[in-house]
Order: structure tokens, then C-alpha cells, then sequence
């Protein structure tokens, strides 16, 4: 196991986490403009408002987006752990 399959394993790592986790946190992020800019339009300052929104949209975009987040993850658990062997062996 040399450094540089370490270092690939971990950037794969760090990019699957984004890639899953982007479409939830990017709703979250849209979800929190347009109420703040709502609420700056109406001087509404309540910070609890927000929270809601995000909860309802981020349920509902992990109802639709679950599947392939599901498919994604077990794709590259499924990759990491047949390459396992070859890993070790230093193939």
C-alpha cells in the first residue's frame, strides 16, 4: 500500500462526501436566502423561521434524492472493499 493509493483513496472519499451531500445542503442554502431575503423585506427577525422550511425541503429532497444517494454510496463501498485485496497485496 503505497502513499499515493492512501492519498487517492482518501480524495475519492472526500469527493463522494460532497457529491452526496451536495443536493441537501444546496436546497438547505437555497431555502435559507429566499427566507432571509423575505424576512428583510418584511423586517421579520426571527431566527427560528428559518428552520421549518429547511427541515420540510431537506426531508423532501432526501425522499427523492435518497435513492441515488443510496445507489451511489453502496457503488463506491462496493469498489473500496473489492479493492481491498489488491491493496494489500500491493498490485
Amino acid at each position: 500500500m503505497t502513499p499515493e493509493y492512501v492519498v487517492n483513496v482518501g480524495r475519492q472519499a472526500l469527493e463522494m462526501m460532497m457529491l452526496v451531500s451536495a443536493p441537501a445542503l444546496l436546497v438547505a442554502l437555497g431555502i435559507g436566502l429566499v427566507v432571509s431575503v423575505l424576512q428583510a423585506a418584511t423586517q421579520i427577525n426571527e431566527a427560528t423561521l428559518t428552520f421549518l422550511p429547511k427541515l420540510i425541503g431537506v426531508g423532501i429532497t432526501l425522499v427523492l434524492v435518497g435513492p441515488w444517494m443510496l445507489a451511489v454510496l453502496t457503488d463506491y463501498i462496493a469498489r473500496t472493499l473489492t479493492s481491498v485485496p489488491a491493496a494489500i497485496s500491493g498490485n
